[in-house]
């Protein structure tokens, strides 16, 4: 009889173990589903932004030539890179050329119609990043390329689409500058440095997460 009892408890102890084993396997299994379609549904809203920011330049700059495109280290990213004739900063100055502060009229509209209308709820950042040129310091180049950041926000926030006190500060939550220095060079087709066109910058607009949409 003894016998019996240790068998039916091992058996039972054994339907247990199965049971949980299952159990365990069906949360991993919807949690990577779940974790699936966030990723999904991010990258869409990635992509209709992505979609809508190509055809507004195609529309508004096309003479430009601005290129929108995806982040590759970044699935929820997008990447703005402006040619280097419009950002052409002049070698150790932060100043926005002309032709920078002229893009800016137009592209401006843009951005703030994308972060505080259509996609308000949708877009989670919008970086500007400076970039220098390998000549000079690392310190030099960092700060250098702070300030060249700090300039273009700074007249980001002069255009008259973001006079508008509610907007202003919808759009401040979302905007920020960051100088990268010389780290990342602008290289020509032989893999050498062009130190005019490394000196440029950067828009990169981060979409908002599924999750961070859902617990906002």
């Amino acid at each position: 009889m003894a016998s019996n009892g240790k068998s039916s408890d091992g058996n039972l102890s054994s339907s247990l173990t199965d049971l949980m084993t299952s159990l365990m396997v069906i949360f991993v299994l919807l949690l990577v589903a779940t974790l699936n379609n966030m990723s999904v549904e991010g990258e869409n809203t990635r992509n209709d932004i992505l979609k809508d920011v190509r055809s507004a330049l195609k529309s508004d700059l096309a003479v430009e030539k601005i290129e929108a495109k995806e982040d590759k280290e970044d699935p929820l990213g997008i990447i703005i890179i402006v040619p280097e004739n419009l950002f052409g900063f002049e070698t150790g100055k932060s100043d926005v050329p002309l032709g920078g502060v002229k893009f800016l009229q137009k592209f401006v509209p843009i951005l703030v119609s994308l972060a505080c209308d259509k996609y308000k709820d949708k877009i989670n950042s919008i970086v500007v990043e400076g970039h220098a040129d390998s000549r000079g310091s690392d310190e030099l180049n960092l700060r250098l390329s702070q300030e060249r950041a700090m300039s273009v926000a700074q007249k980001i926030l002069e255009t008259p689409e973001l006079q508008n006190e509610s907007r202003k500060k919808r759009f401040l939550k979302l905007l920020s500058a960051n100088g990268r220095g010389k780290w990342e060079p602008f290289l020509d087709e032989y893999n050498n440095e062009d130190q005019e066109r490394s000196r440029r910058v950067v828009f990169k607009v981060k979409i908002r997460s599924s999750e961070q949409m859902r617990n906002s």
